[in-house]
């Protein structure tokens, strides 16, 4: 009887129902499953619980769609010098350690090896009306929906391929500072900044603050 609905009318139900149970709608037969399974239904259904405008972009998988909780948004904040994860944190005020674990961030110092910090979202109102992005963030290992505050610069295929080529030159040679000096992603990055990104330098500056701290020691 159910599978007989009109397909506008299945649609608009399913619509305002919470994700999982448009997930479950999709057991109940074929046709329930085609309207389930539309991308207009499973953005509205993620959108609706945060009254989030619109989603852009498209998952890796359909899972994405229906862990609509408020871990599944980040707002996106563009790194500059200065910049501190302690005082980011207290700038939206979020927990350090929050920023650190949302970001795969094994110590402060790894903030200067990236152009931007996802924020988790501590006051769902800030999404109200909100576009967001879905992207895969691959420093930290996790595929969001991203509000930027000061709006998404778009670029042409050639400069985001610029940009991925150079993002995995830096990782390159980030990983090849961190095997040399024994040292975590952070410490790396750290010694790789200070030495504006010349690995032989941040070797070099690290054997000399070990050198120092191993005479003030002894």
């Amino acid at each position: 009887m159910g599978a007989r609905l009109p397909g506008d009318l299945l649609r608009a139900v399913l619509q305002r129902l919470p994700p999982i149970d448009v997930a479950r709608s999709a057991c109940v037969c074929r046709a329930w499953r085609a309207v389930a399974s539309d991308r207009a239904v499973l953005e509205a259904a993620f959108c609706a619980p945060w009254g989030v405008r619109r989603v852009v972009g498209e998952p890796e998988t359909q899972a994405f769609w229906r862990a609509a909780s408020l871990g599944r948004f980040a707002l996106s904040h563009a790194v500059r010098r200065g910049d501190t994860v302690p005082g980011v944190a207290l700038k939206y005020s979020v927990q350090v350690t929050d920023i650190k674990r949302f970001n795969n961030m094994m110590s402060d110092h790894g903030i200067y090896s990236r152009e931007r910090l996802l924020i988790p979202i501590s006051n769902p109102e800030i999404l109200l009306g909100r576009t967001c992005y879905i992207e895969m963030d691959h420093n930290a290992k996790r595929e969001v929906a991203i509000f930027y505050p000061e709006g998404r610069l778009s670029g042409t295929t050639e400069s985001l391929a610029n940009t991925v080529s150079k993002e995995r030159r830096i990782r390159r040679i980030l990983e090849s500072v961190r095997r040399s000096l024994h040292v975590d992603d952070g410490t790396a990055a750290y010694y790789l900044s200070v030495s504006e990104g010349d690995p032989r330098a941040a070797m070099m500056e690290y054997s000399e603050d070990l050198r120092w701290e191993q005479q003030r020691a002894g």
